[in-house]
């Protein structure tokens, strides 16, 4: 038997899975956007997206909610993923194990753990009351903050583990060069470690940006009726209105618009300053 046929046997079982339960889906729902009330051929669902304010605007959030947790994300992933590839085997282990661990549970558990913290009778509230910091409680909930919060407990490990990939590859001699040099700790990180685990980063940030593009649970639960995002809204589209194809419509928008999204940052990154990092 050739090594053309055995890889083929071997590949066509989950090829046909894809096949059956993505692939034809999805070019079937790609033919429904193109359809209006009467099944006949239309583009009126995409032109109404782009000449419709509210469509736009409701874009324009989905890429800012999904930026500012991209920026939540690697603030608060960086020191984790730099304490990782700085600590032994075990503890790298621990770690690893603490960031996996909240995954075990729904996020819609972990989204209503969020709303008892966060909520106006929340413990933050109530702590910060009883100081006398405030007076009337924060609105933690129900805006584009309280979304950023859940989208952010929800991928941070995405983006810890894709760094930590990226810094373990760098070479502590390297750090101990610039040392010897003179750079100080701070040099040292924005002229060796950060140039270097760049990579790590880049794959971090389109991860998180596309999941959190895409996103439902979440926004849903944590933005209410107050925050409306491209995933809800097609969501409600299919669900309660009923309209398949204004909704099929939206999520190929949503689509599109995060692989241009994604494609234009990556290759920004890679052609300008840092190519060589990616090269080698």
């Amino acid at each position: 038997m050739s090594r053309r046929l055995s890889v083929t046997l071997l590949t066509a079982p989950a090829l046909i899975v894809l096949l059956g339960v993505f692939v034809i889906p999805m070019l079937l729902m790609l033919l429904l956007s193109f359809q209006d009330a009467q099944q006949a051929f239309s583009l009126e669902n995409y032109a109404l997206f782009f000449q419709d304010t509210f469509y736009l605007e409701i874009l324009w959030r989905t890429i800012r909610v999904s930026l500012w947790t991209v920026l939540a994300t690697l603030l608060l992933g960086y020191p984790v993923a730099m304490f990782m590839a700085q600590a032994t085997g075990k503890m790298r282990g621990i770690v690893t194990m603490c960031i996996l661990a909240p995954h075990l549970i729904s996020v819609v558990i972990r989204n209503f753990g969020w709303v008892v913290v966060l909520g106006e009778k929340g413990w933050i509230n109530e702590t910060l009351i009883a100081l006398g910091m405030i007076e009337t409680p924060l609105r933690l909930l129900y805006n584009e903050l309280g979304v950023v919060i859940g989208l952010t407990d929800s991928f941070i490990a995405y983006m810890v583990l894709a760094l930590a990939t990226s810094l373990y590859s760098i070479d502590p001699s390297l750090n101990k060069a610039a040392s010897i040099l003179g750079a100080s700790r701070a040099r040292t990180f924005f002229s060796v470690t950060l140039p270097l685990s760049l990579p790590g980063i880049v794959a971090g940030t389109t991860l998180v940006f596309s999941l959190s593009m895409s996103a439902f649970v979440t926004p849903a639960l944590m933005g209410g009726t107050s925050v409306k995002l491209i995933p809800v809204l097609a969501y409600e589209q299919i669900m309660s209105t009923l309209n398949w194809p204004l909704g099929a419509a939206l999520a190929f928008l949503l689509l599109g618009s995060t692989i241009v999204l994604v494609s234009l940052y990556t290759k920004l990154i890679e052609n300008k300053r840092y190519k060589e990092v990616f090269a080698s």
